[in-house]
């Protein structure tokens, strides 16, 4: 008799060696499991096993569930079996028999309301957190993988959790976000720097360093119930070196530049759009590696590009996710990124992704968001990217002196510049990231044009998105400096000195703004008018910038000082949106006044004023 394996042990193995051949090692498949009534009925498993190349796979009769053909790559070890799943079959099982196994694949049953979940939008706010360095929950040690915890080195593993990060899910939400972006959980068994996620190792398990897929599982149902969506970090470009198909890869041309050699990408992601760039130039940048630690993925080879697909695919309907953000989006082939964008869509038609591509120029940006006009005739359908250009504006605006090219006529300027966006609104603005300077540093640290930069990130025209501890003023080396960028989150550690969470040991200062951060939050939380009103600006003056957030019947009014002096603005200067004698309150201290000729603008910080009419 044929062992028989199921998938749940299956998903759980790595990659097999020789065995016993008494004892074959239970094959590999991947995807794990499928559901009954994807819009697209196509499903193709790919089996790793030893010698099964050439096997010719048996599907026992199942209603709905078509065998449709098999092949093989280069190597020996890998089957590629394509299905036809229709939404004409049931749940349960298929029997699938591979060379000396049989196999059990599970079919699901779809969440009746899973194709039309709805995405995150301009409705929502984003906190972006680093899980190795926001909060430990267990003691989960190395649990098995090359790298262990060493807290004190800036650039290794500090222990940060899926369970830590499950009991600080009442704090993010409490702040009025409602969305949590963590970076990449997904294995990475790296000898070092594995903390970041970025080099996966395996596509279809958590890393068990932050927990098992039943805790992530786990953790979105958490999420979900505090009224927070969980958004992915699904890398598509890359893996780490010590994935598995580095050892047995199905082609080899499945990674790019392997085996003739190691090239670099020099990032120079304009090739893709310049009429004048040299095609060595253009393969470069898509076929170039980041590091010799992450080969980069050949997305033109078709096995590749469906499981990167039905993997994309698989996170989402099986842990109801309610976005993707995609890591170093433009590296992977334009191509494959068209369909992959159209397939995900397809099957979720209001689920959102954010692309990151960064650049910051708007037009570059803007070719691959859906619905952009390309001049190349290129067509994306991913709805969101993040707007590397708007951030890069925000901070010249608050660092540069004011001119009729610098300050903040680079924010005024980058605003206009939404005309080349097919859909301006669904961008994804932020005060930065894992990858950037903290923003407190790059302002000197000066709390006034801290507050600045994050009321105009709340209320502008965008989605708006923070990274953990900017709430309490986190700093780092204004060079870029990874380890220190994405240092640990205070409080996460059972004996740290001073908690975010709690406020102990935080000074006035950190306190204040905290405290400031999640009444900007909640209101904004509420306020529809900033979600979806219409935006007009006003050219800066006297080192004041002010816009409006309106339809027909309200109005908010945004006024950012950057001067160290109150400075008197007149209200006629604004004769579209509002008049002397209105009515008007601050929306973060409550306190009323009636508009005179003259609106005091505080010295360096924002004020936000709802307009009653």
């Amino acid at each position: 008799m044929k062992p028989l394996i199921t998938l749940a042990t299956a998903l759980l193995m790595t990659l097999p060696t020789l065995a016993a051949e008494t004892s074959p090692a239970p094959h590999r498949v991947e995807p794990p499991n499928w559901w009954i009534g994807m819009r697209d009925s196509s499903l193709q498993l790919m089996i790793h096993g030893a010698g099964i190349a050439d096997a010719k796979p048996v599907l026992a009769p199942y209603p709905g569930v078509t065998l449709k053909a098999s092949h093989r790559a280069t190597s020996p070890n890998y089957l590629f079996v394509d299905l036809d799943v229709t939404p004409g079959a049931r749940p349960g099982e298929l029997t699938l028999s591979v060379g000396s196994q049989t196999l059990r694949y599970p079919l699901l049953a779809r969440d009746p309301g899973s194709a039309g979940r709805q995405g995150f939008g301009p409705g929502d706010a984003i906190y972006l957190v680093v899980p190795d360095r926001f909060a430990k929950g267990a003691d989960l040690g190395r649990a098995g993988m090359k790298e262990g915890v060493d807290r004190g080195n800036p650039n290794g593993r500090h222990g940060g959790d899926l369970a830590g990060l499950r009991r600080r899910l009442d704090y993010i939400a409490g702040l009025g976000f409602t969305q949590v972006w963590p970076t990449p959980l997904i294995a990475n068994d790296s000898d070092q720097y594995s903390y970041h996620g970025y080099a996966a190792t395996d596509f279809y398990k958590i890393d068990p360093r932050f927990g098992t897929n039943d805790d992530f599982g786990a953790f979105v149902a958490e999420a979900r119930a505090r009224g927070l969506g969980v958004i992915q970090d699904v890398v598509l470009n890359h893996i780490g070196i010590n994935h598995g198909w580095m050892a047995d890869l199905p082609a080899p041309d499945w990674v790019n530049q392997w085996p003739q050699g190691y090239m670099e990408t020099h990032h120079a992601r304009m090739t893709l759009q310049d009429p004048y760039a040299a095609p060595s130039d253009r393969l470069r940048f898509t076929d170039g590696w980041f590091v010799p630690g992450m080969p980069d993925l050949n997305q033109r080879r078709p096995e590749l590009a469906t499981y990167l697909t039905q993997m994309t695919l698989w996170w989402i309907e099986r842990y109801g996710l309610s976005g993707l953000r995609t890591d170093t989006y433009s590296y992977s082939d334009r191509d494959f990124l068209s369909r992959w964008s159209a397939r995900v869509m397809q099957e979720y038609p209001r689920l959102n992704i954010v692309g990151e591509e960064w650049s910051a120029h708007p037009a570059v940006v803007a070719y691959w968001q859906r619905g952009k006009r390309n001049h190349d005739g290129y067509v994306s359908s991913t709805p969101s990217m993040m707007d590397f250009p708007m951030n890069s504006s925000l901070l010249a605006a608050l660092t540069e002196g004011d001119g009729a090219f610098t300050g903040l006529t680079r924010l005024h300027e980058g605003l206009a510049h939404d005309f080349v966006y097919p859909d301006p609104a669904n961008l994804v603005l932020f005060d930065g990231n894992h990858d950037t300077p903290r923003l407190f540093s790059l302002l000197r640290r000066d709390v006034g044009l801290a507050k600045i930069a994050l009321a105009y990130i709340a209320t502008t025209r965008r989605i708006p998105q923070l990274f953990y501890g900017s709430e309490i003023l986190m700093e780092s080396p204004v060079e870029r400096d990874d380890g220190k960028v994405r240092s640990d989150m205070p409080g996460g550690w059972p004996g740290d000195q001073v908690n975010a969470f709690t406020g102990a040991g935080l000074t006035a200062e950190q306190r204040d703004m905290q405290d400031w951060v999640r009444r900007l939050f909640s209101w904004r939380k509420g306020e529809r008018l900033i979600h979806d009103g219409a935006l007009m600006q006003y050219a800066p003056v006297d080192g004041v910038y002010v816009f409006f957030r309106y339809d027909a019947n309200r109005t908010v009014m945004v006024v950012l000082n950057k001067t160290d002096r109150p400075v008197a603005v007149p209200i006629a200067r604004f004769p579209e949106r509002v008049a002397a004698g209105a009515r008007a309150r601050d929306v973060l201290s409550g306190e009323l006044q009636t508009l005179g000729e003259r609106l005091i603008a505080p010295a360096r910080r924002p004020l936000i004023l709802d307009i009653e009419r």
